[in-house]
């Protein structure tokens, strides 16, 4: 059953979302070559806590650690570790937060270093599909109608859509309905609604959509080894329109970066 969310629940999101976004903000000039994963755990957690809020994945479902890190060909749910980061990886790095007991959830996928033409294409244009998708995220639409928009756009540059992995509904629980597939078929699918809170999440892949995983039960893996890149949102409909919780703002202000990719979705300003 998908939970409505009231004015007041939707900024307690925000806050919890803003956390998150932090978070990802201040590991970002820490994502560099002999930097291991397990290292950026470690600085996540610290500030997470320090901030506020719980790891939202830590122990989630029994998972073991504070955040999901998928260098290369990973394309979520990678376990942190000790092998050190090297120049020309991408490491996507997905980070949830429990904070006035609500949760946010997003993942941005971050260059280590220099990379090549055709891993930076990758980036861009799954990056681009994430605002394709939430554009459709609207009073009227349907779940097909964001799933549609981001498979089209992806497929129509080449990349594999992965299909058994989704974004969800978000709240209370890290997962709730509905289901965000990043595929579909315009129409189809549950309505959507003024209140509805939602984590968007293509996951491309440079090759095949077909994926495997690996016997820790976690770590999932493009099956022609090529690389994947991830990038996730939290979202809610406000008067009829996508809103934004999530933001990137804090990356890109790290990383000097200047963008408005976000601006037709922020109805709300940031607060820093």
């Amino acid at each position: 059953m998908i939970k409505i969310k009231t004015a007041e629940e939707i900024e307690l999101m925000r806050q919890s979302a803003l956390l998150v976004s932090k978070t990802l903000g201040m590991l970002a000039t820490e994502v560099k070559p002999g930097v291991s994963t397990l290292q950026l755990d470690t600085l996540a957690e610290t500030f997470i806590r320090d901030h506020g809020g719980v790891p939202g994945f830590l122990g989630l479902y029994d998972f073991p650690n504070s955040l999901c890190m998928s260098p290369n060909a990973q394309v979520v749910h990678g376990i942190p570790n000790e092998t050190p980061l090297v120049e020309g990886d991408i490491i996507s790095i997905d980070c949830g937060v429990l904070m006035n007991d609500f949760y946010g959830d997003h993942a941005y996928t971050f260059e280590v270093g220099e990379v090549t033409q055709e891993t930076k294409k990758l980036l861009d244009i799954t990056k681009q599909s994430l605002y394709v998708g939430i554009r459709e995220f609207k009073i009227g639409n349907r779940v097909g109608d964001v799933g549609y928009a981001i498979q089209k756009f992806t497929e129509d540059h080449g990349y594999g859509v992965v299909r058994e992995l989704v974004g969800h509904g978000l709240g209370r629980k890290m997962h709730e309905d509905p289901e965000m597939p990043n595929y579909g078929r315009r129409g189809r699918g549950k309505k959507f609604v003024e209140g509805m809170t939602v984590a968007i999440e293509p996951m491309t892949n440079m090759g095949t959509k077909n994926i495997k995983q690996l016997k820790d039960g976690w770590t999932i893996l493009t099956a022609d080894g090529k690389p994947s890149a991830h990038f996730e949102h939290n979202v809610a409909i406000v008067n009829g329109k996508p809103e934004l919780l999530s933001t990137f703002k804090y990356i890109y202000e790290a990383l000097g970066i200047e963008s408005n990719e976000e601006d037709e979705f922020r109805q709300t300003a940031i607060k820093s």
